[in-house]
């Protein structure tokens, strides 16, 4: 049997009569990105043919990385300002670094601890300074959430942080639960309080993330706001269209 090409008005379509050389005939259509393609297949050229399409080409490569590079902002407009107004962030911004400070001290009295089995006092009171600073900025981090997404905890933007911000919570509190309890050695309990700090130490890494690319994005806003304030049209009427500083 051999192939018959039937021509058509528009460019990007094509219908072909299937025989031996179908298969080629159609991987050439989808390699030339036939958009629309038609292949028949009868028992005699040109008789009887039964009509099948082909699938529709792969969208442009350019827009699909257009399309998967595209992601939601952090921030609204409406809630980047509310985040720069609200003194909430102040002290986020304050009790972060310090917990951080607090978290390598603590650490070196339990590393000193578990190597040495000197210092325990030391050590426990390290710990639950730790947890203390933890459950502060956790009380203060749900208040800025409310005030600036308007839930309090979970929001969208911040999800991962926060799930993995109660675990390190959950794992603080049962160290001292286990401590005032008295389950367990104290060795054990101090290895909880390990466990506490190696997901802390992810969950700060998350956070760290997340503060560059906020700071990307209000750069990339405050870019297209100069840019608006410099134009011809925005530089008559005198308006300041330039965004807040992140």
């Amino acid at each position: 049997m051999h192939s018959l090409h039937i021509s058509s008005k528009s460019v990007s379509s094509h219908s072909f009569c299937e025989c031996e050389g179908a298969p080629a005939i159609e991987q050439d259509a989808r390699y030339k990105g036939v958009h629309t393609s038609e292949i028949f297949s009868a028992d005699q050229a040109g008789v009887d043919c039964v009509l099948s399409n082909l699938p529709v080409s792969a969208p442009n490569q350019a827009t699909a990385e257009r399309s998967k590079s595209a992601r939601k902002p952090l921030y609204t407009p409406e809630q980047r300002a509310r985040r720069d107004a609200t003194p909430w962030t102040l002290v986020q911004a304050i009790l972060a670094p310090l917990q951080f400070l607090v978290f390598l001290i603590s650490l070196g009295l339990v590393a000193y601890y578990l190597t040495t089995g000197k210092g325990y006092e030391a050590a426990t009171i390290s710990i639950l300074i730790k947890t203390f600073l933890l459950y502060t900025i956790m009380i203060t981090g749900s208040i800025w959430e409310k005030v600036v997404f308007d839930e309090w905890l979970f929001v969208e933007a911040f999800f991962w942080e926060d799930v993995f911000s109660m675990l390190v919570l959950a794992l603080q509190t049962l160290y001292v639960v286990a401590l005032l309890k008295g389950w367990w050695t104290p060795e054990q309990q101090v290895y909880i309080a390990v466990a506490a700090y190696g997901t802390y130490v992810i969950n700060a890494a998350q956070f760290l993330w997340k503060l560059r690319v906020a700071r990307l994005e209000g750069k990339k806003n405050d870019a297209s706001s100069q840019s608006g304030l410099m134009s011809p049209s925005n530089a008559a009427s005198g308006t300041n269209w330039a965004g807040q500083q992140s």
